[in-house]
């Protein structure tokens, strides 16, 4: 299993709105693009879905751009994906005869969901924030 580029790229940009947040100032899609190295046209389809979701606001005008609108330690990961990933729509019945087989696979498959869905509730947009800001120390020190 991967994590899906739209899911990773969503993240990056809340990061990327996370490490600014205490500043206030908002972020332009090719300020986010650059840095984190996503598209712009793809990061602006998908800062819309995460305005409309209520994770990101937008500010128009000379210094406008986009701004968490929560701040990161009330962003829940699962959230972000199940916004991107429509995962608590998606309905696991399938038109395929329910064999033996098809449940024990349909099982485990629910464990892997069941896991995911735990690591991903048990982390906020702040966890990444601090690792990111953590690692990047561990860098700087490195090439000292």
């Amino acid at each position: 299993m991967e994590l899906s580029c739209k899911s990773e790229y969503a993240l990056l940009a809340l990061l990327e709105l996370g490490l600014h947040y205490d500043k206030g100032e908002p972020l332009q899609i090719r300020q986010i693009a650059a840095q984190q190295n996503i598209p712009d046209r793809y990061l602006e389809q998908l800062l819309a879905t995460l305005r409309r979701a209520g994770f990101v606001k937008s500010q128009r005008g000379a210094k406008g751009g986009y701004l968490l609108s929560q701040a990161p330690w009330n962003v829940m990961l699962l959230d972000v994906v199940n916004c991107i990933e429509g995962l608590e729509n998606k309905d696991n019945a399938s038109d395929a005869v329910l064999t033996t087989e098809r449940q024990v696979i349909r099982g485990l498959w629910q464990q892997v969901q069941a896991a995911t869905r735990e690591v991903l509730s048990a982390h906020t947009l702040q966890d990444l924030v601090e690792q990111r800001n953590a690692k990047h120390q561990v860098d700087l020190m490195y090439y000292i």
